[in-house]
Parts: structure tokens; sequence; C-alpha cells
């Protein structure tokens, strides 16, 4: 991915919920065809694999912040 299409993506001030989706697509090695198409230019399959890492993630999150709560 250009280093261009990447900074200028990530100026336009994404909000943390789209800024992971793009960084898991990114993971997926879909950040260019998102760059370049869009969200719209990813199949089912390919939308479908980021939304269940993103929940996985978020799972994640809520409970890493559980733990830490029980800690205090």
């Amino acid at each position: 991915m250009s280093k261009q299409k990447k900074d200028a993506f990530m100026k336009k001030e994404l909000s943390p919920e789209e800024l992971l989706k793009f960084e898991i697509a990114e993971e997926l090695g879909l950040g260019e065809k998102v760059l370049s198409g869009g969200w719209r230019s990813l199949t089912a399959k390919e939308s479908g694999r980021i939304g269940g890492l993103i929940t996985k993630k978020k799972r994640e999150m809520k409970r890493e912040a559980v733990q830490k709560e029980e800690l205090f």
C-alpha cells in the first residue's frame, strides 16, 4: 500500500471503530482494495471476515477491561 494513499485515508479523522475496521482489513491484505475501490468493493466473504474479527477483538477488549476492574 502506498504511504500517500494510506496517509490521505487516515487524515479523514476516522472514528475508533472505523480505524479498527481498516486495521483489520490491512491485516487481511485488503487495505489496498479498500483504498482503491472503497468498502463496497469487498466481497461478502471478505466483509464477513472483517466483521467477525472486529467482534472477536471487541470481546477481547471488553474481557481485558473487566479483568482490570477486578484487580482494583
